[in-house]
Protein backbone atom coordinates (compact mmCIF):
# COMPACT_ATOMS: atom_id res chain seq x y z
CA UNK A 1 0.00 0.00 0.00
CA UNK A 2 1.19 3.49 -0.80
CA UNK A 3 1.81 5.17 2.60
CA UNK A 4 0.98 8.57 1.19
CA UNK A 5 -2.46 7.49 0.05
CA UNK A 6 -4.07 7.63 3.47
CA UNK A 7 -7.78 8.08 3.96
CA UNK A 8 -8.96 10.72 6.45
CA UNK A 9 -9.80 8.00 8.97
CA UNK A 10 -6.38 6.35 8.94
CA UNK A 11 -4.64 9.73 8.94
CA UNK A 12 -6.17 10.72 12.30
CA UNK A 13 -5.63 7.45 14.21
CA UNK A 14 -8.04 6.54 17.02
CA UNK A 15 -11.83 6.93 16.73
CA UNK A 16 -11.82 9.67 19.39
CA UNK A 17 -9.19 11.63 17.48
CA UNK A 18 -11.12 11.11 14.24
CA UNK A 19 -14.30 12.45 15.81
CA UNK A 20 -12.57 15.50 17.27
CA UNK A 21 -10.80 16.25 13.97
CA UNK A 22 -14.07 15.80 12.08
CA UNK A 23 -15.93 18.21 14.36
CA UNK A 24 -13.17 20.81 14.09
CA UNK A 25 -12.87 20.52 10.32
CA UNK A 26 -16.62 20.65 9.66
CA UNK A 27 -17.24 23.46 12.15
CA UNK A 28 -14.34 25.66 11.08
CA UNK A 29 -15.09 24.95 7.42
CA UNK A 30 -18.67 26.15 7.90
CA UNK A 31 -17.47 29.34 9.61
CA UNK A 32 -14.91 30.09 6.89
CA UNK A 33 -17.42 29.44 4.12
CA UNK A 34 -20.07 31.63 5.75
CA UNK A 35 -17.46 34.34 6.25
CA UNK A 36 -17.26 34.92 2.51
CA UNK A 37 -20.14 37.37 2.85
CA UNK A 38 -17.98 39.53 5.14
CA UNK A 39 -15.15 39.61 2.59
CA UNK A 40 -17.60 40.44 -0.20
CA UNK A 41 -18.94 43.42 1.76
CA UNK A 42 -15.41 44.65 2.52
CA UNK A 43 -14.41 44.36 -1.16
CA UNK A 44 -17.49 46.31 -2.27
CA UNK A 45 -16.08 49.32 -0.39
CA UNK A 46 -13.56 49.73 -3.22
CA UNK A 47 -16.35 50.44 -5.70
CA UNK A 48 -16.09 47.20 -7.70
CA UNK A 49 -19.16 45.55 -9.21
CA UNK A 50 -20.35 41.98 -8.75
CA UNK A 51 -18.83 40.84 -12.06
CA UNK A 52 -15.37 42.04 -11.04
CA UNK A 53 -15.68 40.69 -7.51
CA UNK A 54 -16.59 37.16 -8.52
CA UNK A 55 -14.04 37.17 -11.36
CA UNK A 56 -11.18 37.87 -8.97
CA UNK A 57 -12.44 35.26 -6.53
CA UNK A 58 -12.44 32.65 -9.28
CA UNK A 59 -9.17 33.87 -10.80
CA UNK A 60 -7.30 33.09 -7.59
CA UNK A 61 -9.28 29.89 -6.97
CA UNK A 62 -8.73 28.46 -10.46
CA UNK A 63 -5.14 27.18 -10.00
CA UNK A 64 -6.19 25.07 -7.00
CA UNK A 65 -9.27 23.52 -8.60
CA UNK A 66 -7.57 23.07 -11.99
CA UNK A 67 -4.69 21.22 -10.31
CA UNK A 68 -7.08 18.89 -8.48
CA UNK A 69 -9.09 18.37 -11.69
CA UNK A 70 -5.88 17.45 -13.53
CA UNK A 71 -4.90 15.03 -10.74
CA UNK A 72 -8.33 13.39 -10.89
CA UNK A 73 -8.15 13.08 -14.68
CA UNK A 74 -4.75 11.40 -14.37
CA UNK A 75 -6.25 8.86 -11.98
CA UNK A 76 -8.99 8.18 -14.55
CA UNK A 77 -6.35 7.70 -17.26
CA UNK A 78 -4.64 5.09 -15.06
CA UNK A 79 -7.92 3.25 -14.58
CA UNK A 80 -8.27 4.19 -10.89
CA UNK A 81 -11.49 6.12 -11.62
CA UNK A 82 -14.22 5.49 -14.21
CA UNK A 83 -13.81 7.37 -17.47
CA UNK A 84 -16.50 10.01 -17.95
CA UNK A 85 -18.90 9.78 -20.86
CA UNK A 86 -19.64 12.86 -22.99
CA UNK A 87 -23.06 13.03 -21.39
CA UNK A 88 -21.50 13.15 -17.92
CA UNK A 89 -19.02 15.80 -19.01
CA UNK A 90 -21.88 17.95 -20.29
CA UNK A 91 -23.79 17.42 -17.06
CA UNK A 92 -20.78 18.51 -15.01
CA UNK A 93 -20.38 21.65 -17.12
CA UNK A 94 -24.04 22.54 -16.65
CA UNK A 95 -23.83 21.84 -12.91
CA UNK A 96 -20.78 24.08 -12.61
CA UNK A 97 -22.60 26.91 -14.37
CA UNK A 98 -25.71 26.44 -12.24
CA UNK A 99 -24.39 25.63 -8.80
CA UNK A 100 -21.22 27.70 -8.57
CA UNK A 101 -21.31 30.37 -11.28
CA UNK A 102 -24.96 31.48 -11.30
CA UNK A 103 -25.55 30.90 -7.60
CA UNK A 104 -22.44 32.85 -6.56
CA UNK A 105 -23.10 35.69 -8.97
CA UNK A 106 -26.68 36.18 -7.74
CA UNK A 107 -25.48 35.98 -4.13
CA UNK A 108 -22.86 38.68 -4.72
CA UNK A 109 -25.47 40.89 -6.40
CA UNK A 110 -27.76 40.53 -3.41
CA UNK A 111 -25.01 41.35 -0.91
CA UNK A 112 -24.72 44.83 -2.41
CA UNK A 113 -28.19 45.62 -1.02
CA UNK A 114 -28.79 43.67 2.19
CA UNK A 115 -27.05 42.88 5.46
CA UNK A 116 -24.76 39.90 5.81
CA UNK A 117 -27.03 38.42 8.50
CA UNK A 118 -30.11 38.42 6.26
CA UNK A 119 -28.12 37.04 3.31
CA UNK A 120 -26.86 34.11 5.36
CA UNK A 121 -30.33 33.24 6.66
CA UNK A 122 -31.82 33.27 3.15
CA UNK A 123 -28.99 31.08 1.89
CA UNK A 124 -29.76 28.67 4.71
CA UNK A 125 -33.18 28.02 3.18
CA UNK A 126 -31.58 25.74 0.55
CA UNK A 127 -32.48 22.51 2.44
CA UNK A 128 -36.15 23.52 2.53
CA UNK A 129 -36.04 24.31 -1.19
CA UNK A 130 -34.56 20.87 -1.86
CA UNK A 131 -37.52 19.29 -0.03
CA UNK A 132 -40.08 21.37 -1.95
CA UNK A 133 -38.43 20.86 -5.34
CA UNK A 134 -38.09 17.13 -4.74
CA UNK A 135 -41.79 17.00 -3.92
CA UNK A 136 -42.69 18.91 -7.08
CA UNK A 137 -40.31 17.17 -9.49
CA UNK A 138 -40.22 13.62 -8.12
CA UNK A 139 -43.56 13.53 -6.26
CA UNK A 140 -41.87 12.76 -2.96
CA UNK A 141 -44.31 13.35 -0.09
CA UNK A 142 -43.55 16.15 2.37
CA UNK A 143 -43.98 14.91 5.92
CA UNK A 144 -45.74 16.92 8.62
CA UNK A 145 -42.43 17.24 10.44
CA UNK A 146 -40.84 18.74 7.34
CA UNK A 147 -43.66 21.26 6.91
CA UNK A 148 -43.17 22.34 10.51
CA UNK A 149 -39.41 22.66 10.05
CA UNK A 150 -39.82 24.75 6.91
CA UNK A 151 -42.38 26.95 8.63
CA UNK A 152 -39.88 27.72 11.40
CA UNK A 153 -37.13 28.52 8.91
CA UNK A 154 -39.22 30.85 6.75
CA UNK A 155 -40.67 32.58 9.82
CA UNK A 156 -37.12 33.31 10.99
CA UNK A 157 -36.19 34.87 7.65
CA UNK A 158 -39.40 36.94 7.65
CA UNK A 159 -38.52 38.32 11.10
CA UNK A 160 -35.07 39.53 10.00
CA UNK A 161 -36.47 40.72 6.66
CA UNK A 162 -39.12 42.81 8.45
CA UNK A 163 -36.49 44.22 10.80
CA UNK A 164 -34.25 45.32 7.92
CA UNK A 165 -37.27 46.67 6.05
CA UNK A 166 -38.09 48.88 9.03
CA UNK A 167 -34.65 50.51 8.83
CA UNK A 168 -35.78 52.65 5.91
CA UNK A 169 -34.11 50.84 2.99
CA UNK A 170 -37.17 49.02 1.72
CA UNK A 171 -36.42 48.79 -2.00
CA UNK A 172 -32.84 47.67 -1.35
CA UNK A 173 -34.01 44.94 1.02
CA UNK A 174 -36.51 43.63 -1.54
CA UNK A 175 -33.94 43.73 -4.37
CA UNK A 176 -31.14 42.10 -2.40
CA UNK A 177 -33.38 39.46 -0.85
CA UNK A 178 -34.75 38.58 -4.29
CA UNK A 179 -31.26 38.02 -5.73
CA UNK A 180 -30.10 35.97 -2.74
CA UNK A 181 -33.30 33.90 -2.79
CA UNK A 182 -32.67 33.10 -6.47
CA UNK A 183 -29.09 32.19 -5.54
CA UNK A 184 -30.32 29.78 -2.88
CA UNK A 185 -32.85 28.32 -5.32
CA UNK A 186 -30.15 27.85 -7.95
CA UNK A 187 -27.95 26.00 -5.48
CA UNK A 188 -30.87 23.82 -4.37
CA UNK A 189 -31.44 22.79 -8.01
CA UNK A 190 -27.71 22.01 -8.26
CA UNK A 191 -27.90 19.77 -5.19
CA UNK A 192 -30.86 17.85 -6.61
CA UNK A 193 -29.32 17.45 -10.07
CA UNK A 194 -25.93 16.39 -8.72
CA UNK A 195 -27.40 13.65 -6.53
CA UNK A 196 -27.06 10.87 -9.10
CA UNK A 197 -23.90 11.84 -10.96
CA UNK A 198 -21.88 12.26 -7.76
CA UNK A 199 -22.34 8.54 -7.06
CA UNK A 200 -20.40 7.65 -10.21
CA UNK A 201 -18.05 10.62 -10.53
CA UNK A 202 -17.20 11.10 -6.84
CA UNK A 203 -17.44 14.24 -4.75
CA UNK A 204 -13.83 15.38 -5.16
CA UNK A 205 -13.83 15.05 -8.94
CA UNK A 206 -17.28 16.61 -9.30
CA UNK A 207 -16.36 19.66 -7.19
CA UNK A 208 -12.99 20.11 -8.92
CA UNK A 209 -14.43 19.85 -12.44
CA UNK A 210 -17.54 21.92 -11.72
CA UNK A 211 -15.55 24.65 -9.95
CA UNK A 212 -13.05 24.79 -12.82
CA UNK A 213 -15.91 25.31 -15.28
CA UNK A 214 -17.39 27.98 -13.01
CA UNK A 215 -14.05 29.80 -12.71
CA UNK A 216 -13.62 29.91 -16.48
CA UNK A 217 -17.21 31.14 -16.97
CA UNK A 218 -16.70 33.97 -14.46
CA UNK A 219 -13.52 35.12 -16.19
CA UNK A 220 -15.21 35.03 -19.61
CA UNK A 221 -18.07 37.11 -18.22
CA UNK A 222 -15.59 39.66 -16.86
CA UNK A 223 -13.85 39.95 -20.26
CA UNK A 224 -17.22 40.52 -21.96
CA UNK A 225 -18.24 43.26 -19.51
CA UNK A 226 -14.88 44.95 -18.81
CA UNK A 227 -11.61 45.46 -20.70
CA UNK A 228 -8.89 42.99 -19.82
CA UNK A 229 -6.69 45.86 -18.61
CA UNK A 230 -8.90 46.14 -15.48
CA UNK A 231 -7.44 42.86 -14.27
CA UNK A 232 -4.25 44.77 -13.51
CA UNK A 233 -5.79 48.11 -12.56
CA UNK A 234 -7.55 47.40 -9.26
CA UNK A 235 -6.69 48.85 -5.84
CA UNK A 236 -4.37 46.71 -3.73
CA UNK A 237 -7.21 45.96 -1.31
CA UNK A 238 -9.24 44.25 -4.04
CA UNK A 239 -6.39 41.83 -4.74
CA UNK A 240 -5.80 41.24 -1.05
CA UNK A 241 -9.42 40.52 -0.20
CA UNK A 242 -9.82 38.41 -3.35
CA UNK A 243 -6.90 36.19 -2.33
CA UNK A 244 -8.46 35.76 1.13
CA UNK A 245 -11.83 35.08 -0.51
CA UNK A 246 -10.39 32.48 -2.87
CA UNK A 247 -8.27 30.62 -0.34
CA UNK A 248 -9.83 30.96 3.13
CA UNK A 249 -13.48 31.28 2.01
CA UNK A 250 -13.57 29.00 -1.06
CA UNK A 251 -10.84 26.40 -1.56
CA UNK A 252 -9.97 25.64 2.07
CA UNK A 253 -13.53 25.20 3.44
CA UNK A 254 -14.50 23.00 0.48
CA UNK A 255 -11.87 20.44 1.45
CA UNK A 256 -12.29 20.90 5.19
CA UNK A 257 -15.98 20.06 4.81
CA UNK A 258 -15.17 17.07 2.58
CA UNK A 259 -12.74 15.68 5.18
CA UNK A 260 -15.25 16.43 7.94
CA UNK A 261 -17.90 14.39 6.11
CA UNK A 262 -15.42 11.52 5.67
CA UNK A 263 -14.63 11.50 9.40
CA UNK A 264 -18.01 12.05 11.07
CA UNK A 265 -20.58 11.51 8.31
CA UNK A 266 -22.71 13.87 6.24
CA UNK A 267 -25.64 14.27 8.72
CA UNK A 268 -23.41 15.35 11.61
CA UNK A 269 -21.34 17.60 9.34
CA UNK A 270 -24.55 19.20 8.05
CA UNK A 271 -25.69 19.94 11.60
CA UNK A 272 -22.32 21.52 12.39
CA UNK A 273 -22.87 23.71 9.34
CA UNK A 274 -25.47 25.57 11.40
CA UNK A 275 -22.67 27.41 13.18
CA UNK A 276 -22.30 29.37 9.94
CA UNK A 277 -25.19 31.82 10.36
CA UNK A 278 -24.43 32.18 14.08
CA UNK A 279 -20.81 33.08 13.39
CA UNK A 280 -21.84 35.55 10.69
CA UNK A 281 -23.85 37.57 13.21
CA UNK A 282 -20.75 38.20 15.30
CA UNK A 283 -18.35 38.50 12.37
CA UNK A 284 -20.59 41.14 10.77
CA UNK A 285 -20.71 43.06 14.05
CA UNK A 286 -16.93 42.87 14.39
CA UNK A 287 -15.82 43.65 10.82
CA UNK A 288 -18.77 45.64 9.42
CA UNK A 289 -20.28 47.25 12.54
CA UNK A 290 -23.64 45.64 11.78
CA UNK A 291 -25.68 45.69 15.01
CA UNK A 292 -26.81 42.46 16.65
CA UNK A 293 -30.49 42.93 17.46
CA UNK A 294 -33.08 40.83 19.25
CA UNK A 295 -34.90 40.40 15.92
CA UNK A 296 -31.80 38.97 14.28
CA UNK A 297 -31.14 36.60 17.15
CA UNK A 298 -34.75 35.44 17.14
CA UNK A 299 -34.78 34.97 13.37
CA UNK A 300 -31.50 33.08 13.45
CA UNK A 301 -32.79 30.81 16.23
CA UNK A 302 -35.92 29.98 14.23
CA UNK A 303 -34.00 29.25 11.03
CA UNK A 304 -31.51 27.04 12.88
CA UNK A 305 -34.33 25.24 14.68
CA UNK A 306 -36.02 24.52 11.36
CA UNK A 307 -32.83 23.24 9.75
CA UNK A 308 -32.07 21.17 12.86
CA UNK A 309 -35.49 19.48 12.71
CA UNK A 310 -35.15 18.93 8.96
CA UNK A 311 -31.63 17.50 9.29
CA UNK A 312 -32.77 15.27 12.15
CA UNK A 313 -35.39 13.79 9.87
CA UNK A 314 -32.77 13.10 7.21
CA UNK A 315 -30.44 11.46 9.74
CA UNK A 316 -33.12 9.02 10.92
CA UNK A 317 -34.04 8.22 7.31
CA UNK A 318 -30.42 7.53 6.37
Amino acid sequence: MNPTAQSPRTAFGSPATQALAGFLLAGLGAILFAGKAIVVKLTYRYGVDAVTLIAFRMLFSLPFFAAIAWWQSRKADRGELPVLTWRERLQICLLGLLGYYLSSFLDFLGLRYITVSLERLIQFLSPTMVVLLSAALFRRPVLRRQWGAMGLSYLGVVLVFAHDLAQGVGSDVFTGSFFVFLSSLSYAVYLICSGEIVKRVGATRLVAYAMTVSCIACLIQFLFVHPASLLLAQPAGVYGYSIVHATLNTVLPVFMLMWGVALIGAPTAALLGMVGPISVLFLAAWFLDEPITVWQLAGTALVLAGVFVLSGGYRRAA
